[in-house]
């Protein structure tokens, strides 16, 4: 039995080296190997992330190739064409697909056991892209999916509510981007559902609050973008902690990005919906009740998605 864990990071620019320094801080892991096309770069941030070792968790960082994939527990993939400011995810498509024929390959010339964790947007499609060139079983090929925007959800609610993000319980399912589905029906703090709250409650939300957090939940990206250039810190603790949830085989439901089939009368696209998450990637995907309006909502992201993948030849 396998007593050591490693992890493959292929992308090191913002958000891989985010993502290295979140996973140095959290010390999960034994090993951390970072591949990216400018290795200098990778050497610099390899150098810095030892430097700190001390004051962390003992681990190995080192700068690789893709021969280090070979007996990697996950591969994480940040890698690919970075969203420019005005630009759609979906806008990133065609490029990233290219980027992604060259990386898929170069994995699977040396594994086909290890997990691929996709971070690179779009990602439901890209998932869904890793997936079929890696020629992986389904529970192997995981995306960050809506963990990030149920995160962001999760805050919006608990400032409107004036209470800590962790004591509210949601999530933002669908595709990662402008399609997403918040599910209010399901959404709750300490047990109680703000939905069924009366309208002079502080625990209520209302249509038009719904509207703002909703909104302000879509567009967090954009914003970030504009004002800095890109999104990388929460990202990067999203990836972690999906990372995490793997290696300790934590069981965790976290929606994730993946294939589904049947779901909500959904099939053949990849998408972020709640789903255990094990030792053995995605274990098994959570059947999350939805009212009718989200299920339509969920049902047209997805056809959304098919679309795309479709213009693709995917």
């Amino acid at each position: 039995m396998k007593t050591t864990s490693k992890i493959v990071l292929i992308g090191n620019g913002a958000v891989g080296s985010t993502f290295a320094y979140t996973v140095l801080l959290r010390g999960f892991v034994n090993e951390l190997v970072i591949i990216d096309s400018n290795r200098d770069k990778a050497e610099g941030d390899m150098l810095d992330l030892n430097h700190g070792l001390m004051l962390a968790q003992p681990m190995k960082i080192t700068v690789g190739d893709y021969a280090d994939c070979a007996d990697a527990d996950i591969v994480v993939i940040t890698a690919g064409s970075a969203q420019r400011p005005g630009e759609t995810r979906i806008d990133l498509m065609n490029r990233n697909v290219q980027i992604f024929d060259s990386i898929i390959k170069q994995i699977t010339a040396y594994t086909t056991k290890a997990i691929l964790l996709i971070a690179t947007n779009p990602v439901d499609i890209l998932t869904q892209v890793a997936l079929k060139l890696s020629g992986f079983p389904k529970e192997r090929v995981i995306g960050s999916g809506t963990l990030l925007d149920s995160s962001r959800f999760r805050y919006l609610v608990a400032e409107k509510l004036g209470v800590d993000p962790r004591s509210v319980h949601g999530m933002v399912i669908g595709e990662h981007g402008d399609s997403e589905v918040p599910v209010w029906s399901s959404l709750s703090v300490a047990g109680m559902l703000p939905e069924t709250q009366p309208q002079d409650s502080v625990w209520h939300i209302n249509e038009s609050q719904k509207e703002e957090i909703y909104n302000e939940t879509k567009g967090a990206a954009y914003k970030i973008i504009e004002k800095k250039g890109a999104t990388f810190y929460a990202i990067a603790l999203s990836l972690a902690r999906i990372c995490e949830a793997i290696l300790k085989d934590q069981r965790s439901i976290l929606p994730v990005s993946s294939y589904l089939e049947g779901y909500h009368g959904i099939n053949g696209v990849c998408l972020g919906v709640p789903s255990i998450v094990g030792r053995n990637g995605l274990e098994e995907v959570v059947p999350l009740p939805l009212s009718e309006r989200e299920e339509e909502q969920l049902q047209s992201s997805a056809a959304k998605l098919k679309q795309f993948l479709e213009e693709i030849g995917f």
